[in-house]
Parts: structure tokens; sequence; C-alpha cells
């Protein structure tokens, strides 16, 4: 079934509307209709996915960092407030699961529509500013060893952490206010944006925050990358005194580079390209199929959205200080191998065997 397109709200009804507001008729087209009833499938699916897994991973990652991995050095500091953030993320998707299941359907109050809305958004930066944090302290690490090693420690970690939170919290703040919820045929949509009369003026802020907290560090990772990889190039002859790597923090720089990429080029790059495609062609008033083929690719990239919580312990298993070994340590079928190999019993000699044995040591004259 098509939905009359409202062009500001992620939960649009089956049904079609008969009435506009005036700040939608100004705005849009209102005979073009949106088909969406794919996403009544791939939302609840999708994120059920996120939720399962996510909730593993993240459980062991925490667990790994709390128990395992003290005291912290300060890539961990950064990667356990990336695991905090991915479960605080994860924690809040069953409330949109049933949402999407229900048709748009929100029985949970606009307070906490709005907060789940806020979790979305502060997961989605405070992931990327602390995958640029590990991916700076890195490329000190591999550019700066020494410097690194002498003035870089995990409580500054810990400050640049809470700048961080401070930093996303603050600039969202807005969404809160701009996030509401709404009824109509008898249900209560919990808006992804706004109400329909602040639409332009959410878009001139979303697009604010998406330079300062998408666009900005993006350009600061690629060129933290450009570096290393030439510094990881370089022929280590070449290579001063005492800044020699080994063969693990290569190996482990390179798997960084690739995690962090690919976690931008499936989750982070795709849905702020189409969210900005989705919020320009809505102010040109586009084509009515122009509009629906970008809605569609603007839907299936909020799932994709949040695979970072999924993929984000990947980087923890591959580039993490000795996260991998630690983890492989405190498995229960390892401590129960382990344990095995020490529980084969010593076979001690019996007298006979001892009686030979001095025999043939010392023979008689």
């Amino acid at each position: 079934m098509n939905t009359l397109f409202n062009g500001h709200h992620e939960g649009n009804r089956s049904a079609p509307f008969t009435t506009m507001s005036p700040g939608i008729a100004e705005a849009v087209n209102n005979t073009c209709r949106f088909d969406e009833e794919f996403k009544y499938i791939l939302l609840p699916v999708s994120y059920g996915l996120v939720c399962v897994f996510g909730l593993l991973f993240n459980a062991v990652a925490l667990w790994m960092f709390l128990t395992k991995m003290r005291p912290w050095n300060t890539s961990t500091v950064y990667m356990f407030h990336l695991a905090l953030s991915d479960m605080l993320y994860v924690l809040s998707l069953p409330t949109l699961i049933h949402y999407y299941a229900n048709r748009s359907h929100w029985p949970f109050g606009v307070a906490l529509c709005k907060f789940v809305r806020f979790l979305f958004y502060a997961n989605l930066y405070c992931s990327i500013l602390f995958l640029t944090c590990i991916s700076v302290h890195r490329y000190l690490a591999i550019c700066h060893p020494i410097r690194t090693v002498t003035t870089v420690k995990p409580r500054h970690a810990h400050v640049v952490c809470g700048l961080v939170w401070a930093t996303v919290g603050a600039c969202l703040v807005p969404n809160l206010v701009f996030v509401t919820t709404s009824e109509r045929d008898g249900y209560t949509l919990c808006h992804d944006t706004t109400r329909p009369e602040d639409f332009e003026q959410y878009v001139s802020y979303s697009w604010a925050v998406m330079v300062l907290l998408f666009g900005i560090p993006f350009l600061v990772i690629m060129a933290c990358y450009c570096l290393m990889a030439r510094a990881l190039c370089r022929p280590r002859g070449g290579l001063a005194s005492g800044q020699e790597r080994a063969p693990s923090a290569h190996r482990k720089s390179v798997m960084l580079i690739v995690v962090v990429l690919v976690v931008f080029a499936v989750s982070f790059v795709p849905f702020h390209i189409t969210r900005t495609l989705y919020y320009a062609y809505r102010a040109l008033e586009a084509d009515c199929a122009v509009l629906n083929i970008i809605n569609f690719a603007y839907k299936i990239t909020r799932p994709l959205a949040s695979i970072n919580s999924v993929i984000d312990p990947i980087l923890y298993f591959l580039a993490g200080d000795h996260y991998r070994s630690k983890l492989l340590k405190a498995l229960p079928w390892r401590k129960h191998n382990t344990a095995t190999a020490y529980a084969v019993p010593l076979q001690l000699p019996n007298s006979r065997e001892m009686g030979l044995a001095n025999n043939k040591q010392h023979p008689k004259a």
C-alpha cells in the first residue's frame, strides 16, 4: 500500500492522508505518495539482529575491559567508552523493534520517544568521535612513538572521553526539543525529525551537527591514516633508533585502518549521504519518483547506521592491545583444555625400574 507523502516523519502510516498542515502544503507536492511497506519488515528484522549480536558482543567487551584488561592503557580507555556507547544504544532497540513491528505505533510516551531518538544520534556521533580518538592515538604511536609514550597517559584519555560525551550531549540537546510524537488514525507516531512546521529549522540544525560531528572527524581520520600508511610503508632501516615497530604493532595498525574504514564505508558515510540527499531534495521539491527513490535509500541506510554497534567489537579483537589473547584465555573451553593438560598424572618409575636404571648406570666390576 502507498502512503501520502508528509515528508517530515519517519513513521509514515499506510493509509493515505486526506489533510495536510499548511507548512507541508506549502513545501511539498501534496499528491506524492511514498511506498513504505518494506520498512515494516526491514527495520524490525535488522534492528532485531543488531540488538541480539550487539548486546552479546558489547557485553563481552565491557566484561573484558572491566575485569580482564586492568590497568587500562590509553587505547583501552577509548575502546571502553566506545563499547559503553554501543551498549546504551543497543538497549534502546527493543522499543524501536516493537514500534515498527506494530506499523509505526508508539505506546511508550513522548519522553521515551525523545530519549530513544536521542540515543541513536548520541551513539552515532560518539562512535565517530571515539573512533577518531583511537585513530589519532594510533597515529601518534606509529609516527611519534617516543613523545607519545612519555606524554600521553590514560588519565588524558579519560578527560578526552569526558569532553566527547559533553560535546555530543550539548549538540544533541536541540534534538530533544525537536523530536516529538503525534496522533494519526488512532496510532501514535514517534517522529525521527520533528513536527512539519519546524522541519526547515530542524534541517539547518542537523546539517550543522553533521559538519561538526561527522565531516571534521572524518577528515581528521583520513589525514591520520594517510600519514600512518606512509610511515608503515617506509623501510624499517630508515627509522631512527627507538622507532622500530614490532610486527604485532604493524599488524594491529593495519587492522585498525581496515576496520575503521569498513565502519565508515558501511555505517556512517551511506547514512549521511542519503540523509543529506533526502533533506536537499525535499527542500528543492523534487519529482515524486525521485523522492521515492531517495526515501527508500534513506530508510535502507538507517539500520546500516546501527551496524557499527556490532562491528566495533571486531575492532577490539583485531586491533586492541592484548584484548584477543586475554579473551581467548578467558573462554571456558580454553580453561578446561588447559586444566586437562595440567591434570595428566605424572608416571613415576616403580622400584624395579629404578633398580634396573641404577644397574645400568653403575655396572658391577
